[in-house]
């Protein structure tokens, strides 16, 4: 497992307005697809299939 510094407020706050407004920019017929494909890049650069799926398991909590 890869051991990294966790972002502080202000760059997730940060990461939320690029989110935000790539989003916005995908349009809400390919917004799905778009996030789609961050999580594939993001999984990709992460390297770790399990921290992965861990990852997601928490995303899907509280929706």
């Amino acid at each position: 497992m890869n051991a990294r510094t966790p972002l502080s407020i202000p760059a997730l706050e940060s990461v939320y307005d690029t989110l935000a407004t790539a989003i916005d920019q995908a349009g809400e017929t390919k917004a799905q697809l778009f996030l789609v494909k961050l999580a594939l890049l993001n999984a990709n650069a992460l390297g770790d299939a399990e921290q992965f799926a861990a990852q997601v398991q928490i995303a899907l909590r509280d929706l």
